[in-house]
C-alpha cells in the first residue's frame, strides 16, 4: 500500500459509504446531494463516474487507485488499489461495474463497484499508447487510444459476461492522427447506433462506426479545441474543454452526423476539469489542475454547475 494511499485511509476511516442504502433507480426524488467536494490530497483525478445511487467513482493519475465518495456527505474512501498505473475515464454500467482506462499502462480493467474487486483486466496495447475514456453502448464496452488510431472493444455476452480479451478496431476514415492528444472523450451516437468520439488536439467530432469507420460531424465552423470528457444527454452532447475551463454544449441531429453549439458554460470554480457525469440535475466535474505541478498534498476537488 502507498503512503499516499495510507493517508487517504486515514483521512477517510469515518466515512459511512459501502453499505449506505442507494437511491431507487427508479425514484423522481432527487436526494439533497453536495455541489462540491474535496479529494484526498495529491489523488490527481482524471475519470468520474456517477450512476442511479448518489455516489461519485474517481481514478487516480498517480496509481490507478478508485475512489468512491459519497454526493450526500462529500466523504469517500479508496475502495480498489491501482495497479501503479493510471485510471483515467471510466463509465459504471447497470450491473454495478465500473469499466476503467489505463492510460499509459496501455491496459483496461472492470472493477465490482461495491466491493472494489477487479472482475477482469485487459492488455489492450503493448506498444506506448494512452487508453483514456471509455463508454457502454451497443453491447460492449469501447476504449479510446489517443496515441494510436485504434478503438478496443470489449463485447459483452449473455447477462452481461466479459470476455477473455479485447478486440482491436483501427480507426479509418476522416480522422487523421497527429502530435499531442488524438481520440479522448467518447459517447454514444443520439440514435444508438454508432459512437462520438473527440479529437482533443483538432477540437474535431467524430461520428465513428462500430467497426471504426470515421466521419466528421459538421459543426458549422465550430471547434471543440482540448475537448475531453463527452456526456450525452438526448440529442445533446456536453464536451468538456478541459484547459479551456468550458463544457461546450451541442444539439445533434439524430444521427449524429451535424452539430451546432449552442452555448458554453464556465465557472470561477472550475481548475482544467475533465471528465464529466450527471446526478441530480447537475454535471460533475474533477478539477485535475493540469496546470498546477503536483506534488503529495496539492488539493483536488470535484466541482458542479446545473445542467445547461
Amino acid at each position: 500500500m502507498s503512503r499516499r494511499t495510507l493517508a487517504i485511509v486515514a483521512l477517510t476511516a469515518l466515512a459511512v459509504v459501502a453499505g449506505a442504502t442507494p437511491a431507487s433507480a427508479g425514484s423522481s426524488h432527487t436526494p439533497h446531494v453536495k455541489t462540491s467536494f474535496d479529494l484526498p490530497p495529491g489523488f490527481q483525478p482524471e475519470g468520474i463516474a456517477i450512476g442511479n445511487s448518489p455516489y461519485a467513482y474517481l481514478g487516480s493519475r498517480v496509481d490507478g487507485d478508485i475512489y468512491r465518495a459519497s454526493l450526500k456527505t462529500g466523504k469517500g474512501e479508496v475502495i480498489s488499489q491501482g495497479p501503479g498505473t493510471q485510471s483515467l475515464g471510466m463509465k459504471l454500467d447497470r450491473r454495478g461495474r465500473l469499466f476503467v482506462s489505463g492510460g499509459s499502462g496501455g491496459d483496461a480493467r472492470v472493477i465490482d463497484a461495491r466491493s472494489g474487486r477487479v472482475l477482469r483486466s485487459y492488455k489492450l496495447q503493448t506498444i506506448p499508447s494512452f487508453i483514456n475514456d471509455v463508454i457502454i453502448t451497443g453491447g460492449s464496452a469501447w476504449y479510446t487510444d489517443s496515441t494510436n488510431p485504434t478503438l478496443f472493444q470489449v463485447k459483452l455476452g449473455r447477462e452481461g459476461k466479459l470476455p477473455s480479451a479485447a478486440r482491436a478496431v483501427p480507426l479509418t476514415g476522416d480522422i487523421v492522427y497527429t502530435t499531442g492528444n488524438n481520440a479522448n472523450g467518447i459517447a454514444a451516437s443520439p440514435d444508438g447506433r454508432a459512437l462520438i468520439i473527440v479529437q482533443s488536439n483538432t477540437g474535431k467530432l467524430f461520428r465513428t462506426t462500430y467497426r471504426g469507420a470515421t466521419t466528421e460531424i459538421d459543426l458549422g465552423g465550430e471547434n471543440v479545441l482540448n475537448g475531453d470528457g463527452l456526456w450525452l444527454r438526448g440529442r445533446t452532447l456536453y464536451v468538456v474543454q478541459n484547459r479551456l475551463n468550458t463544457i461546450a454544449k451541442i444539439q445533434l441531429n439524430w444521427s449524429g452526423t451535424r452539430g451546432t453549439v449552442v452555448s458554453r458554460t464556465t465557472s470561477a470554480d472550475f481548475d482544467v476539469p475533465t471528465t464529466i457525469a450527471e446526478y441530480g440535475h447537475r454535471l460533475y466535474l474533477p478539477n485535475a489542475r493540469f496546470t498546477t505541478p503536483p506534488t503529495p498534498t496539492t488539493p483536488y476537488n470535484v466541482v458542479s454547475v446545473p445542467i445547461p
